[in-house]
């Protein structure tokens, strides 16, 4: 099978390891605008299947030829990219998968699944970690319960020992942070689909030590498609991120202040976008490159043979010193590649365009992750 990975950065790294730790994959096309990025992943993974590629992917000829003669493309650049790969993925009558992570690109993606249908592909949004994993897992968890209550679901990718002024370092697209932040963030509140601002409602939480005191507020784009999917099946859900306390107050002041705008502001007669300067601060300012962690909590209640129950998922992933791939790289990375050669495979056989928790066979799934080492718990307990 071919795989044309486009982007080759942070989450680059992870998906082009797990692929290549793969022996039924013949050939890894890394393409990137930046060619000795792709030709790094090469040296670093010393692998003959990878070819590295320049790649500009706001040119969409150039993009269809590279995705050309592949069973899957993916997508390992920032947000906005990715509803034009996806289109060039269905001309080209590739596959495709992405990380996503705002909800109005995804929108567009998923409204190419009739022409996706008719090229006989697979179109698959928001496979990363939170959208991506925490997907799977609520859909798993609510198929286990006779009936739904509520699905709460909670993700942070912190520092191992944080840093002022943010208790944070930049570990993804600090493009895709700042979507977060700012997006409203879509919940189902007694069974109607409605939206909620960002950095609100925010409430304590508690890990294993030394993660006991930390705090959540929502966000957006994490539980993409879910109140979609399960609605008139849940009465309640909702996305919350994880970070340490304080985090949330001194973001919110910078939110207020327009750090994040997009409308250009003339400062001495040159035209400044304020959400781009931020971009660029925060990569030059909090780029630690430390030891990082992710927490994730997916719990769904409801009832099972009549008695109230609580299924519930947690992960806590370390970075791992043996391969330098982060804890973000790999829970953000491994499931979006799994879900990848699950379409080359033909594990997934669905074709159109499609969220993942109504396609993506959950036990397949988790075993790939788990067989690359990460620790998903499943945990069963009376609600």
């Amino acid at each position: 099978m071919r795989i044309i990975l486009i982007g080759a950065g942070m989450m680059g790294q992870a998906i082009s390891s797990y692929i290549a730790s793969h022996d039924d994959v013949d050939e890894i096309i890394v393409a990137d605008r930046d060619l000795s990025r792709a030709e790094q992943i090469a040296q670093r993974l010393r692998d003959t299947r990878i070819v590295p590629r320049r790649l500009d992917v706001s040119a969409p000829g150039a993009v269809r030829e590279a995705m050309h003669g592949s069973d899957v493309a993916i997508s390992a650049v920032p947000y906005f990219f990715n509803l034009n790969l996806a289109r060039a993925a269905v001309e080209s009558g590739v596959s495709f998968c992405d990380l996503g992570g705002n909800n109005r690109i995804v929108a567009g993606e998923l409204a190419l699944d009739e022409q996706a249908r008719e090229a006989g592909v697979t179109i698959i949004p928001d496979c990363g970690l939170a959208p991506g994993l925490v997907n799977i897992l609520a859909a798993a968890a609510v198929e286990d319960l006779d009936t739904a209550e509520s699905v709460s679901i909670r993700v942070g990718g912190l520092p191992q020992h944080p840093r002022p002024p943010l208790g944070y370092q930049i570990v993804f697209s600090p493009h895709g942070l700042i979507n977060e932040y700012m997006e409203p963030s879509t919940v189902l509140r007694d069974g109607e689909i409605v939206t909620v601002p960002s950095l609100t409602e925010r409430e304590e939480i508690s890990f294993p030590s030394p993660y006991d005191r930390l705090e959540a507020f929502h966000t957006s784009g994490g539980s993409s498609t879910l109140p979609q999917t399960l609605h008139g099946r849940v009465k309640n859900l909702e996305y919350k991120t994880i970070r340490y306390p304080g985090h949330l107050e001194k973001i919110k002041a910078m939110a207020d202040l327009g750090f994040f705008d997009n409308e250009p502001q003339q400062i001495d007669g040159v035209d400044v976008v304020p959400r781009l300067l931020a971009v660029h601060l925060l990569r030059e300012r909090l780029s630690f490159d430390e030891p990082d962690v992710i927490l994730l909590r997916v719990s769904a209640r409801g009832t099972s043979a009549g008695t109230p129950r609580e299924i519930r998922y947690e992960m806590i992933d370390n970075y791992d010193e043996s391969t330098g791939l982060s804890a973000m790289m790999r829970t953000t990375g491994f499931p979006i590649a799994q879900i990848a050669l699950m379409i080359a495979r033909g594990e997934i056989t669905a074709r159109g365009a499609i969220p993942q928790e109504t396609c993506v066979p959950t036990e397949a799934f988790l075993s790939g992750l788990l067989a690359h080492g990460l620790r998903i718990e499943r945990t069963v307990r009376s609600a």
